[in-house]
């Protein structure tokens, strides 16, 4: 499993209401950090604070060309220290990867999927809880 590649596909993919936040992500933002809280609507996340409707993609996701590769796309977060738990704990399984075509994965990985969820929660220990 290779390290994260900023591709943008879990942020697009769980964009338009697909995302949720949890009561304490809620409380820290609303205490420290109103620039999101603004962003929040009735412990729901991603509303326009202009016209409260829904937006379609995170408002804090930003596009880039990569250094290295100036044809290549990719994602950053403005707030990858501060985002929500859905965002933190990605990705949870090796089977979400492969249905969300994430790029971490390699062929090693998908002849191995035991042996590849073990890497995977290695990886994200510091992140998330492990899957069992």
């Amino acid at each position: 499993m290779q390290e994260c590649n900023s591709c943008g596909k879990c942020c697009i993919k769980y964009s338009n209401g697909d995302l949720s936040a949890s009561d304490e992500d809620i409380d820290m933002w609303e205490l420290f950090k109103p620039d999101i809280a603004a962003y929040v609507k009735k412990g729901l996340i991603w509303f326009s604070p202009q016209s409260g409707k829904q937006l379609s993609l995170c408002p804090f996701l930003r596009e880039g060309k990569h250094s290295q590769q100036p044809d290549k796309t990719i994602y950053t977060c403005d707030i990858y220290y501060d985002r929500p738990e859905d965002c933190r704990f990605y990705p949870v399984t090796i089977k979400q990867m492969i249905n969300d075509e994430c790029e971490m994965l390699q062929q090693g990985d998908l002849a191995n999927p035991q042996q590849a969820q073990k890497d995977l929660d290695t990886l994200l220990k510091d992140s998330r809880p492990s899957y069992d």
